[in-house]
This record gives C-alpha cells, sequence and structure tokens, in this order.
C-alpha cells in the first residue's frame, strides 16, 4: 500500500498525467536513458503534440516525481517517483516456469541445516536475478552450548551463539556505552559457566533469579544499619542505589564491618548481573547476520541501489526472516516483485517441512 503521502500525490494526478509518468518511468527501466518528450509522443493512446507532453512532464518534476539530470536532457524518475510507481502503479508479471524450477530445485536436498538451506535459495535467486541476493536468517531458539563476544568496532560486537543440536548463529549488537572488552569477556566467562543446556530465553530468566537473589540479601544485611542510623540509600531501587554509610562506620564492631564487606562483595556482584542481563538483552534482540552473495560489496558502495525484500513465516505464521534482491534502482522491478515474493513463499513452505519432520 502506498505512505499517505503517496497516495496524495497518486491523487493529484490526473489521468493523462499518470499515463504520461507510467510511460516515463517504464522507458528510463528499459533503456537507461533520459525519456524526452518525443519518446513518449510516439506511442501515446492520445494524439497530443511534444509541446503538450512537454507541460505534464514540467508538472511531474515540480511534483518531485521526475527530475533532468542535467541541462536540455530528458526526464528520469526520482527516488519518490520510483516509489510511487512501485507502490502504485507496478504491473508484476508471473514468475515463469523457468524461474519457479530453479528456485524450487533447492527443495531436492534432504539437508536439514537452516543456514544451508538459506545459502542455496540465496545463490538461486542472485543466479535467477542477476543481482546480489540478501537472506536474513530466522533467529534459533534452541539450548545453548556456548556463547562468545567478539568486539568488532567502537559501537558494535559480534556474538556467536553455538547451539546443542550443532546450529552456529551469528548477531550483531551495540553494547551498553561505556562497556570495556574486558566486562565482555567476563560476561562471557560468567555466561558460559552455566549456559549450557539454556535457551537464551533461558539464561535471561536464569539471570534475573540472580540479581533478585542478591538484592534480597543486601536489604537483608542493610536493613539493620539503616534501621540503626549508620547507613542510608541514595537512589534505592535504581541501577545506581548506593548505600552511603555514616562517619559512625568507624565504630562498628566486627560483625558490622564483617556485614559491610559483604554488602560490598554483593553490590559488585550485582551490578557485575545487571551489566551481563543488558548484554544478554541486547544479544536476543541483536540483528541475525544477513547474507550477500555476488557483487554485494560494490553495490552497497554505490548510490542508488535498490533493495526489494519480503519476509518469510514459520509454520505458526511468524515472521522469522526476509530474502531480498540488491541492484540499481534501474531494476526490472515488474519481474524482480514477483521472484522475491516467490522466493519468500517458498523459504517459508521449506521452514514448515524442516518442522513437521
Amino acid at each position: 500500500m502506498p505512505a499517505p503521502d503517496q497516495t496524495k500525490a497518486l491523487h493529484d494526478l490526473n489521468d493523462r498525467a499518470r499515463e504520461v509518468f507510467r510511460r516515463v518511468v517504464e522507458s528510463y527501466l528499459h533503456s537507461g536513458t533520459p525519456v524526452g518528450s518525443r519518446t513518449i509522443t510516439r506511442d501515446f493512446h492520445e494524439k497530443l503534440s511534444a509541446a503538450t507532453i512537454r507541460n505534464v512532464m514540467q508538472d511531474l518534476e515540480y511534483m518531485g516525481l521526475i527530475e533532468a539530470p542535467h541541462v536540455s536532457a530528458g526526464r528520469v524518475p526520482t527516488q519518490q517517483g520510483l516509489r510511487l510507481f512501485v507502490d502504485a502503479l507496478l504491473e508484476v508479471d508471473p514468475v515463469t516456469a523457468a524461474d519457479r524450477e530453479m528456485l524450487e530445485a533447492t527443495r531436492g536436498s534432504n539437508e536439514r541445516d537452516i543456514t544451508t538451506m538459506l545459502d542455496r535459495v540465496g545463490n538461486a535467486l542472485s543466479g535467477i536475478t542477476k543481482g546480489a541476493s540478501l537472506v536474513l536468517a530466522p533467529k534459533h531458539e534452541a539450548p545453548i552450548r556456548h556463547i562468545e563476544f567478539v568486539p568488532i568496532s567502537n559501537d558494535r560486537a559480534l556474538v556467536v551463539l553455538v547451539f546443542a543440536d550443532g546450529q552456529v548463529e551469528n548477531r550483531v549488537f551495540t553494547p551498553p556505552p561505556g562497556l570495556l572488552p574486558s566486562s565482555l569477556r567476563e560476561a562471557v566467562n560468567f555466561i558460559n559457566a552455566f549456559a549450557n543446556g539454556l535457551t537464551l530465553s533461558g539464561l535471561r530468566q536464569r539471570l534475573r533469579t540472580e540479581i533478585t537473589q542478591r538484592r534480597q540479601e543486601i536489604d537483608t544485611i542493610a536493613g539493620d544499619l539503616v534501621e540503626r542510623g549508620m547507613a542510608l540509600w541514595e537512589n534505592e531501587g535504581e541501577r545506581h542505589e548506593r548505600l552511603i554509610v555514616r562517619g559512625r562506620a568507624n565504630l562498628l564492631d566486627q560483625t558490622d564491618s564483617d556485614g559491610l564487606v559483604r554488602i560490598r562483595e554483593l553490590f559488585d556482584d550485582l551490578e557485575r548481573k545487571r551489566d551481563i542481563a543488558e548484554v544478554l538483552d541486547l544479544t536476543e534482540r541483536g540483528d541475525g547476520v544477513r547474507i550477500f552473495i555476488g557483487a554485494e560489496n560494490k553495490l552497497f558502495s554505490l548510490t542508488g541501489s535498490t533493495l526489494v525484500v519480503s519476509p518469510y513465516m514459520n509454520a505458526d505464521s511468524k515472521i522469522v526472516g526476509a530474502v531480498g534482491v540488491i541492484g540499481p534502482t534501474r531494476l526490472n522491478y515488474g519481474r524482480i516483485v514477483p521472484i522475491v515474493d516467490y522466493t519468500a513463499q517458498l523459504v517459508g513452505r521449506m521452514l514448515s517441512d524442516l518442522g513437521s519432520e
């Protein structure tokens, strides 16, 4: 469905302007060159002069739908114009039998590894469309065998998840501000100490339980000190809470001193677990690794590239990933869009087949 502003733009076009706009875009997508008024006039369904067509094209340019790449040139669609065309005026072709056959052939293997399956689909999609294919793999929810965190830049980190069933999944996330690489190493050591056999959700719940227990221990030990007026809370219950010990702490007996030492240890442990819990939350929400096949690096380094993408669903009709094609803006949308849609449906069926075996 077109966005509201695109719907308005479409509504503002009369039949003649809409037809001129459609022909400009289709001619540009076919030839890759600017389209002049005489080209439109040749096979227009109305007998109109080139001057009339030019006036209509000027209106379209004023609306931001087409533009002149240089002086005295024909017109090409703008990004806004291409978006309107794809969303509202595109006439798609049916997926050919040959294209369907190539895609369906990816189902021929008995391979149960999802990553391998998606890699086959990506290769087939790239070969059919002559573009770079993109596959966003579904996140895996299974018992974990091992976790590793790898810093890849100042604000990005990679988490490698090794599952008990042999699956390996990578996710990219943004660590909390100020988190040191040493903190990530500490998180890895802590999580791997009891990660085996737990899912990510199970790990998060286990950490939250431990955080609650530490907070209760602190409350129990600190409660007596606060009641006796020897300490007070600052920002109690918040992330950066502190227990401030009054000057009388110098007069505390050995029992009280032991209590303060224990509180300090519990606070340190609570802070570590809160950091680890936050990293684990970010891990679970992290982006799945996108698989690019073909000349993806070149495509992404160029301006004016286009991504045609469609989500796919699992057996429970839940969106778990996406497939797409990356190419230049001058893309055969009428052919590519239905192929991507067909591929997304195919992947959904393949996932359902894996789940039913």
